[in-house]
């Protein structure tokens, strides 16, 4: 495994981690065994959130954190752990956002789901409207300076969203935000739009969540063919699935698996290395629910790709800003 510096920081990670959504996992000894495999296999980044669980269920909340901090014991410190807060955790006026009272509320249960003395990355889930940015960086700095948090970041923010946090905390000698994590896939380009001229210039970690585009870039969905039984695509969304997949859509999708079958790897392994390839990338998180399916994601690491084969594949993905999660 070929580490690298997480921005800026110090700090070096894998190029891939294993996030901890669990949209298609339902059992919490096997979302553990995925973890102990993932760092058998290298891997040293574990992205979770205090909203998560086991099939992405609200009733699940918080069990993501609680598996991960039994997966720890014994390897605390080598492992790069992140976690979240600002998601809605029930119906109260305070259970959601980026006040103060809540950040340090919520920090203080991740650290004790966790079972641990520190979160090496902490990140705003989302950009809070209700509470002014200069309150949510005051209290993220102190729990820098407490020792609780190692680093800050943000997630789901706009470029000019991540400059105004980063204008905030440099005239008030407040910790800065060192990565950003939004989507990026072959299927919703959109960040290349501004946000990686700013990760560029202010030399921030980038963190590509659903780099499969919620599965559509696994392999397990084709132009032509119905969704699988019961996927996701063949349930909630399936009015939007048969619309898309005779698109542009379908038409990236039908490249993806052409070429990969060119270059004898899987199409997720080539969406994966295709993201990769982006010198603005630090590290792309695998939803990965099972062991066979990370084993799979993992062959995207490790090679270099072909600039024809991107030039292929920027073409035709060029014009796709989707929004899937």
């Amino acid at each position: 495994m070929d580490y690298k510096n997480f921005g800026a920081a110090g700090i070096k990670v894998s190029p891939l981690a294993l996030g901890l959504g669990l949209r298609g996992q339902a059992d919490a000894a096997a979302a553990q065994r995925l973890i102990d495999h993932a760092l058998a296999q290298g891997v040293n980044l574990i992205d979770c959130a205090n909203v998560y669980g086991p099939m992405d269920d609200r009733a699940n909340i918080g069990q993501s954190e609680s598996v991960l901090g039994r997966a720890l014991k014994g390897k605390r410190d080598a492992v790069v752990i992140t976690s979240k807060v600002a998601g809605a955790l029930g119906i109260g006026a305070n259970d959601s956002g980026l006040s103060r009272l809540h950040i340090l509320r919520e920090v203080e249960r991740s650290l004790q789901r966790l079972d641990t003395d520190y979160i090496d990355v902490y990140l705003v889930h989302v950009y809070d409207t209700t509470t002014p940015q200069e309150e949510t960086i005051r209290a993220l700095d102190d729990l820098v300076r407490s020792g609780k948090v190692r680093y800050i970041g943000c997630c789901n923010y706009t470029a000019w969203q991540v400059c105004l946090a980063h204008w905030i905390a440099d005239i008030r000698n407040a910790t800065p935000f060192m990565c950003v994590q939004n989507p990026y896939s072959l299927l919703n380009r959109r960040v290349e739009q501004e946000m990686f001229g700013l990760v560029r210039e202010l030399k921030l970690g980038y963190m590509a969540y659903s780099p499969l585009a919620v599965g559509l870039l696994s392999g397990a969905y084709a132009p032509g063919q119905p969704a699988p039984a019961s996927s996701l695509w063949a349930t909630r969304r399936k009015e939007w699935f048969d619309k898309a997949m005779g698109g542009d859509v379908g038409e990236v999708i039908r490249t993806l698996h052409r070429l990969a079958a060119e270059l004898g790897k899987t199409p997720a392994q080539l969406a994966i290395a295709w993201i990769l390839s982006h010198p603005e990338v630090t590290v792309a998180i695998s939803g990965a629910d099972t062991i066979e399916q990370f084993n799979d994601v993992l062959g995207g690491i490790g090679w270099s790709l072909d600039p024809a084969v991107r030039q292929q594949l920027d073409e035709v993905s060029a014009a796709l800003t989707m929004t899937l999660d």
